[in-house]
């Protein structure tokens, strides 16, 4: 009497499965594609600001822009990070030297003083900045 195990390569119901499952790998995959396709936009709004409404169509751009932002005390962000006018012009300098057609967009408090905003447009123009895109929200519908 002998007992012997099957050892078919094919798989068998006591043999061994040698073939990998990958669709939970899948799944896990797919499901962070789509987390990061929806927090990716919020992660380039920097400050929190209330901006003004307007009835302008939004501008199409392939690239990614830089973000400058004027809060309603004044104070001016390059992304989320606060600059004096002078850190301002460097900064600003530097990047468009590395990449001279990067689009430039200001954001601007609806309560900042147009002051404010017209001081942190110099400071763009002193940096080399010729053409700067200026931020609002779609009215609401």
């Amino acid at each position: 009497m002998s007992m012997g195990v099957n050892f078919n390569s094919q798989g068998s119901e006591h043999g061994a499965m040698s073939d990998i499952n990958v669709t939970p790998m899948v799944d896990i995959m797919l499901v962070l594609l789509v987390i990061f396709m929806v927090t990716a936009p919020l992660l380039t709004q920097g400050v929190d600001v209330n901006l003004p409404t307007t009835n302008a169509s939004p501008l199409q751009s392939k690239r990614e822009p830089l973000v400058i932002t004027v809060a309603q005390d004044g104070t001016t962000y390059i992304e989320k990070n606060p600059q004096t006018s002078t850190q301002l012009i460097e900064k600003v300098s530097e990047i468009r030297k590395g990449n001279p057609d990067l689009p430039i967009f200001v954001r601007g408090d609806r309560k900042t003083p147009y002051g404010a905003v017209m001081i942190v447009m110099s400071q763009l123009q002193q940096a080399g900045v010729d053409k700067v895109g200026l931020v609002t929200e779609p009215p609401a519908q």
